[in-house]
């Protein structure tokens, strides 16, 4: 397994109001995380710019120190 590095990463949809705004976070081999947060804070996107079903309005994800924004 890779590590994954979350820098700065945001998205909004459109002119609206951002969903997720300059998170950052680190996932080492072999942690194990939770996202817990009510209905529509973001969770489901956030998973979903991870595995490169959803494209990220601003900041870096990378996978095995290798940038993955533009899979």
């Amino acid at each position: 397994m890779a590590t994954i590095d979350i820098r700065s990463v945001s998205k909004a949809y459109g002119g609206h109001a951002p969903v997720l705004t300059d998170i950052d976070l680190s996932i080492r081999d072999g942690e194990f995380i939770v996202l817990v947060g009510p209905s529509g804070c973001g969770k489901s996107t956030l998973l979903r710019m991870i595995a490169g079903l959803e494209a990220i309005s601003a900041g870096t994800i990378a996978i095995g120190g290798r940038v993955v924004n533009d899979l």
